[in-house]
């Protein structure tokens, strides 16, 4: 149940923040990007800006392919997160989908989610919200989501 739950918070979150796109297009980090945020197709091929539109069915799959893979991720890489809330993983897997499990793993807010120090967790968070060295505020308010749910 919580994985299913865990999943559901953080299509809500992606959905809120990403925006639907049936064509391609360059996200803010410079990504060719589709649908719900994907940036590869599950083959492992990347978007490229010449492929045809999808429908948002094929974009909600896309989108749960991508999460169940991030959310794999999280739970590996954050054993402290083992007897969570649904609602805590997914706030943890949505941030994964947005930065990538890369800067999960190399971060102070994995260490603060495996020691259980969830008010720090929240402002470890909050630190993520630059892009281009400033602060962006779709990425304030999506950082501020997530902290509501730790």
């Amino acid at each position: 149940m919580k994985n299913s739950e865990a999943l559901e918070v953080a299509a809500n979150l992606c959905r809120r923040f990403e925006g639907l796109h049936l064509k391609p297009y360059i996200c803010p980090a410079g990504v060719p990007t589709i649908g719900w945020g994907t940036t590869r197709y599950p083959n492992g091929k990347p978007v490229s800006l010449s492929d045809p539109p999808i429908s948002k069915d094929y974009a909600d799959e896309l989108l749960y392919t991508d999460l169940s893979r991030f959310h794999s991720d999280v739970l590996a890489l954050c054993p402290g997160l083992v007897g969570s809330p649904g609602s805590r993983i997914g706030a943890v897997v949505d941030f994964a989908y947005n930065l990538g499990s890369g800067r999960l793993k190399a971060s102070t807010l994995r260490r603060r989610i495996n020691e259980r120090n969830w008010p720090e967790v929240k402002k470890e968070l909050m630190k993520w919200v630059n892009a281009g060295g400033r602060p962006l505020r779709g990425l304030v308010l999506r950082r501020q989501a997530e902290a509501n749910l730790i």
